[in-house]
């Protein structure tokens, strides 16, 4: 990352904290549907995309479980006390959210298989289970797929759903970070902040909490950025334009490299075979060139933060590249009583609240972590 001639402490206008912005809409011009969601936990259905199966030999067992109405952090603490483990010796790849049924890998250590039927209750099943070599960790997961029903729609949402899906299957829709990811009123940006300026120390976490937060709040601030790139890139009409210099993904590998011919890379970006990536700032993040560095490096000026921010927690923050646009898998619409089934793909990482609000119009979603899993690699 280049050095950055900012004042070491963001002043007021500067400071990413005042930026809650509204995020503009791909489709703004077409009216949305309205509704409401998760009524019932049946009305929210998230399933895993492993990005492996287990291979049947190994000290970890991984169960494949459903759950209905309930937390992440239940499920593992449940597990734990059922099998007498620490929770730090069960895997997850991802989280799921609460106020839906969700099906997903967890691991356990292979020795606790014969307590595994005590698992089961009224709302957590291990529908199967099998051996592997490793204890599942965090990303490990290609994705998740939805089913998801938005009911109370208003009048003609059929037609007005039909007409955004068609746009979004044509260019994909922005892949903002959730208002979940800042906290409630924000709280999580501005702990994040205060630490890189120096206002507050990592010991003014409480410690039980410490590491946890430290790693959440910190990546608030990089999520935070990464949506002003992408709203300032739709407002200059250049969120589907490749810049010379942008940073590219080969979607089907998640290989990168910079876009030095910007005539033979839009066509390939237009055909949804590439991706243009946007900036989660760390010192080792990997720069782009040309007139797209020259918009990264000022809207990270405006922000008042810099490498030597950066560097005061360079473990936690190293930088990496995330898609400025996503084009979902599987996306289909449907009836349904009193409103409409939504069926797609996302890959992890990936949040299905920023796929709906272009339906919905709305910035009111309920919290939805189950895409929310920490995957975020370069």
């Amino acid at each position: 990352m280049s050095d950055s001639s900012s004042e070491s402490v963001p002043n007021e206008t500067q400071n990413p904290e005042a930026s809650a912005f509204t995020l503009p809409y791909l489709t703004v011009d077409l009216p949305g549907i309205g509704g409401r969601w998760k009524d019932e936990p049946e009305d929210f259905v998230v399933e895993e995309i492993p990005a492996y199966e287990p291979v049947g030999a190994g000290e970890h067992l991984f169960l494949w479980v459903e759950k209905r109405d309930v937390s992440a952090n239940d499920l593992v603490h449940h597990v734990g006390r059922t099998l007498r483990c620490s929770p730090r010796d069960i895997g997850v790849a991802g989280l799921k959210d609460r106020r839906a049924i969700t099906r997903q890998y967890i691991s356990i250590p292979a020795k606790l298989a014969a307590a595994v039927p005590q698992v089961d209750t009224d709302k957590i099943k291990v529908l199967r289970s099998e051996l592997h070599g490793n204890k599942l960790r965090t990303g490990h997961l290609r994705g998740n797929r939805f089913t998801i029903v938005i009911r109370d729609v208003g009048e003609s949402a059929a037609e007005r759903a039909a007409a955004i899906l068609r746009r979004i299957q044509l260019m994909g829709f922005p892949n903002y970070y959730g208002s979940q990811r800042f906290g409630h009123n924000r709280e999580t940006l501005r702990l994040g902040l205060d630490l890189l300026t120096g206002r507050k120390k990592s010991k003014d976490i409480p410690g039980a909490q410490r590491r946890f937060l430290l790693r959440l709040s910190l990546s608030a601030v990089q999520s935070d950025l990464f949506n002003q790139a992408i709203a300032e890139r739709m407002t200059d009409g250049l969120l589907h334009k490749v810049l010379s210099g942008d940073v590219m993904e080969v979607v089907a590998s998640g290989g990168k490299f910079l876009a030095t011919d910007v005539a033979a890379e839009q066509p390939r970006y237009d055909s949804g075979e590439t991706a243009v990536t946007g900036p989660m700032f760390g010192l080792k993040m990997r720069e782009p060139t040309g007139k797209a560095q020259e918009f990264e490096q000022d809207l990270l000026a405006r922000s008042g933060l810099g490498p030597e921010h950066f560097s005061k927690y360079l473990n936690l923050m190293n930088g990496t590249r995330r898609s400025y646009v996503i084009r979902p898998g599987e996306l289909d619409i449907s009836p349904e009583t009193d409103g409409l089934r939504f069926q797609f793909t996302l890959p992890s990482g990936v949040y299905a609240t920023m796929l709906l609000r272009e339906f919905m119009k709305s910035d009111d979603l309920p919290s939805v972590p189950e895409a929310e899993d920490g995957s975020d690699e370069d």
